[in-house]
């Protein structure tokens, strides 16, 4: 039980530590971009010594890669999450939808240097970790993509649509609004630009219903 415990703080400790990395690491390139940054840079910003950054990650290439896949991934379990829950209250696949356009908004709210950096790598194609950034990124798509098959079989959702092409467009949406409300319309809240891209999913731009 001891050596069990003692495994289990030095996991916990380590993850803290890439967790105080990666925040660094995301407002530092975010504020100057990836090639200006240094680890030193980076080890500061933590409060780390610079050999602590190589101990948990082999470059500052593989932590960026990382990182991606971090905050991804909290990306695509906060949008699993908001699906389930709504099945769990038998919501509609619709609301499933609005769930987790609004869980995009909180996480982006939260996170709002990671989304712009992941944002502006997606356009990069010559970065050693653009084949990571795509795998991530599907696995994110994919959540919604699962959302709108289950609509289309149950009759919800027209089987005309182009899954693929509409998942992505929704999750386009949600990160491009935000990054709009964060740069440009700061005094709105999370609540109003969640009203307005609910309004667009449910198609009552038009004031139809």
């Amino acid at each position: 039980m001891e050596s069990s415990s003692a495994a289990s703080g030095g996991s916990t400790r380590r993850e803290a530590t890439r967790q105080k990395l990666y925040e660094a690491a995301v407002t530092l390139i975010a504020e100057q971009g990836f090639s200006a940054t240094t680890v030193d840079e980076i080890a500061e910003r933590a409060g780390v010594a610079k050999g602590t950054v190589y101990y948990n990650f082999a470059s500052k290439s593989v932590l960026f890669e990382e990182l991606l896949r971090h905050g991804v991934g909290l990306l695509t379990a906060s949008l699993r999450d908001a699906a389930e829950q709504t099945a769990g209250r038998g919501g509609s696949k619709v609301d499933a939808l609005d769930a987790m356009i609004r869980a995009g908004l909180v996480f982006i709210d939260r996170y709002p240097a990671f989304t712009q950096l992941y944002v502006a790598e997606l356009w990069r194609t010559n970065r050693a970790w653009q084949s990571t950034l795509m795998v991530v990124r599907q696995q994110a798509v994919a959540v919604v993509e699962d959302v709108l098959r289950e609509g289309v079989g149950n009759g919800e959702f027209s089987a005309e649509i182009d899954v693929p092409l509409t998942a992505a467009a929704l999750v386009g949406m949600v990160l491009v609004a935000a990054l709009d409300w964060k740069s440009f319309q700061p005094e709105r809240s999370l609540d109003d630009v969640h009203a307005a891209l609910s309004r667009l999913l449910q198609g009552r731009v038009s004031g139809r219903r």
